[in-house]
């Protein structure tokens, strides 16, 4: 989906990622980021036209707990307000999707997850086909194993070519303060076989935001907007037994529908949990081997479940705000084994 109107992302926060933030309620945990981001644009809730919230009600154990989050954005005066059950990610695509139409020319995304409270291996099977796959209880890195043997059996990849992903990733971390685990480490001993610990994401808990804006006032809000030129979403089929788990074609036909394949891009931030994933990204999107991936660590160095897709987007944003990237490619997923796929093509202007 191209855009009718110069939408761009102009400011990204992010909590610092923990392993458990007992002493925090979800709203406690998001509303300093919530002031760090509008802060960043001078901007008051009563400036933003359209706000979008991604969170999961499963984590949380209690229905409509988003409704509770909106303590920390302040729902008083009324304000326009959406929410999905889903990544912050796609509460960003709606929120596009809103500025696009011209029905917003502002707009506040934000997401957050507390993994910690329960077993997230446990939680996650309730994503699954709920008649056939969901009653057997087969966990997240279960299937992540799944696929790994998988890419493994074809020849696409070894256990020593994971670990050294792993390795990348945790080092470029390493200049990440938010990050939850930063630096190189042993990749300890096998999860489920052939993932070691090492090669699987933290559980932990966090949040962020990103503040979205059309044109002109793009610009004056930020001195280098991140300008969103495409971004798509796709979706593989439910069933993982009629699905090649070696490949991702709906990744690859969401970078196509975004523009990802149009000119090359110098940054990519993969959201690839487990780090067999990111060789089925990279080679679903036909990344070259100058592009730099992950350089914020990516999910294997903060993985805050419902949050961890938009601050992919987010890092990818943040780079080009720096100057340090001019073309990124953004990317989130959902669902086992790289079910749910969305791609976010971003560019600065010329210096």
């Amino acid at each position: 989906m191209g855009p009718a109107r110069d939408v761009a992302v102009v400011a990204f926060a992010q909590s610092d990622h923990r392993r458990r933030t007992d002493e925090l309620s979800e709203v406690e945990m998001l509303m300093p980021v919530l002031h760090q981001v509008l802060d960043s644009t001078g901007l008051k809730t009563s400036d933003i036209g359209f706000t979008c919230s991604g969170s999961c009600d499963y984590l949380a154990g209690r229905a409509f707990s988003f409704t509770m989050a909106l303590d920390g954005v302040g729902a008083w005066p009324p304000i326009a307000e959406s929410h999905v059950e889903m990544d912050g990610a796609w509460a960003l695509y709606e929120a596009w999707v809103k500025i696009l139409t011209g029905e917003a020319d502002t707009a506040l995304v934000y997401s957050y997850g507390k993994s910690s409270p329960g077993e997230l291996r446990e939680v996650l099977t309730r994503q699954l086909d709920p008649y056939y796959l969901a009653p057997l209880w087969p966990d997240s890195v279960a299937l992540a194993a799944l696929q790994a043997q998988a890419l493994i059996d074809a020849g696409d990849t070894d256990e020593g070519a994971l670990a050294a992903i792993a390795a990348r990733s945790r080092d470029s971390a390493t200049a990440n303060p938010h990050a939850q685990v930063r630096g190189s480490r042993p990749q300890g001993d096998y999860l489920v076989r052939p993932l070691r610990t090492g090669d699987c994401p933290p559980v932990g808990d966090g949040a962020a935001a990103v503040i979205l804006a059309a044109g002109d006032s793009a610009r004056e809000l930020c001195e280098r907007p991140a300008w969103i030129r495409g971004m798509d979403h796709r979706i593989e089929a439910h069933a993982l037994g009629v699905r090649d788990l070696t490949d991702s074609p709906s990744t690859r036909r969401a970078a196509e529908r975004a523009g990802a394949f149009d000119r090359p891009v110098d940054t990519a931030e993969l959201h690839a949990p487990f780090s067999s994933q990111e060789v089925v990204l990279r080679k679903a999107l036909g990344l070259a081997d100058d592009v730099r991936v992950n350089p914020s660590g990516g999910a294997l160095a903060a993985n805050p479940v419902m949050a961890a897709g938009l601050i992919r987007i987010g890092e990818a944003a943040a780079g080009i705000h720096r100057g340090e990237s001019h073309r990124a490619l953004a990317h989130a997923t959902s669902g086992p084994c790289l079910q749910q796929n969305l791609v976010a093509v971003l560019e600065g202007e010329p210096s």
